[in-house]
């Protein structure tokens, strides 16, 4: 047997990068394995979830909308289940039927669609026209679109660490995309430390989370599938009650226990905005998180214990 190293692979993923690091001390080709196991779970996700795809279960629901149920296992049951319990919490701002709305936005060639294209195409947003009833799934207008995308990822980072785990592995982190889940700690005893981007100066990193033991970490920021036209930055987060992008918070930095709940809340603190976001993560008890604003504020809640490399004077605690 080897010492214990650590060990790590990249691999693209979900429009992204891919990083799993962990340490292990039973020598290279079991590291491998593990590796190969972990990547094989992960694009498992992706084809079954992704839009994108002809074949996943996603697009299975979206030809079938208007038209029939789809039946679904647990795993995309409890997905969609996740998804509408995520519009609830931020008063329909988060819509999982959101995805009709991507005919008229296009963040690649940075067209912004009129607000008749816009209004032409919210009646298609109604969370609450999807039928999740006796194992199905059911979107009950024609033209209506499912999107998993604001849940798919982080529940894929979570389950490359519960496959670590199972493997015996007692010290790594998981990043997928920026979403990140941590196990133990580095195998030297420092903390994993993430970078938190500046949403306005690409490449630099004006604070870091350190943890230690198993935590989630996710950020939701306008900065990425985004373009700016005549001054104005258009993003993918679109709030689903407006057509538009969301408002006020450029990113959204959230620690929970899983990088579900991470990437839950993070997306509703941006959607909801500086002050309703802010609030919302001061009032749930097991989530912490720090905003950036579009004014370049950054803001922590009274309980973030996991930054460092943060100027006293650059924020404000809530």
């Amino acid at each position: 047997m080897d010492g214990p190293a650590l060990y790590q692979t990249r691999f693209p993923l979900m429009g992204g990068g891919a990083l799993v690091q962990f340490v292990d001390d039973r020598g290279r080709g079991e590291a491998e394995r593990i590796a190969r196991s972990v990547e094989s779970e992960a694009r498992r996700i992706e084809v079954k979830f992704s839009r994108y795809r002809e074949r996943s279960v996603v697009s299975e629901i979206n030809r079938n909308a208007g038209r029939t149920p789809v039946a679904v296992d647990d795993e995309t049951a409890m997905l969609v289940r996740s998804a509408l319990d995520l519009t609830r919490l931020t008063g329909g701002r988060f819509d999982p039927t959101v995805g009709a709305l991507r005919r008229v936005w296009d963040f690649r060639s940075g067209r912004v669609p009129s607000d008749e294209e816009i209004s032409a195409h919210l009646p298609l947003v109604n969370a609450g026209a999807v039928s999740t009833r006796d194992r199905t799934v059911f979107l009950r207008r024609p033209g209506m679109e499912i999107d998993l995308g604001g849940v798919g990822k982080e529940y894929a980072v979570d389950r490359a660490a519960e496959l670590l785990k199972a493997e015996g592995i007692h010290a790594a982190i998981v990043t997928f995309a920026g979403d990140v889940r941590t196990i133990g700690h580095r195998g030297d005893g420092r903390p994993w430390k993430v970078g938190v981007a500046d949403p306005r100066n690409p490449g630099r990193f004006p604070f870091s989370i350190r943890v230690i033991g198993d935590a989630g970490i996710a950020t939701s920021g306008d900065y990425e599938r985004s373009f700016v036209k005549n001054g104005v930055r258009y993003h993918h987060i679109l709030d689903a009650t407006t057509g538009w992008p969301a408002r006020g918070v450029a990113s959204a930095t959230v620690v929970a226990a899983t990088a579900f709940r991470a990437g839950c809340y993070s997306t509703a603190a941006l959607l909801l905005g500086e002050e309703a976001g802010r609030e919302l993560l001061e009032e749930t008890p097991d989530v912490e998180g720090v905003l950036i604003t579009d004014r370049g504020a950054i803001l922590a809640t009274t309980g973030m214990r996991f930054l460092s490399d943060l100027p006293g004077s650059a924020w404000e605690s809530s």
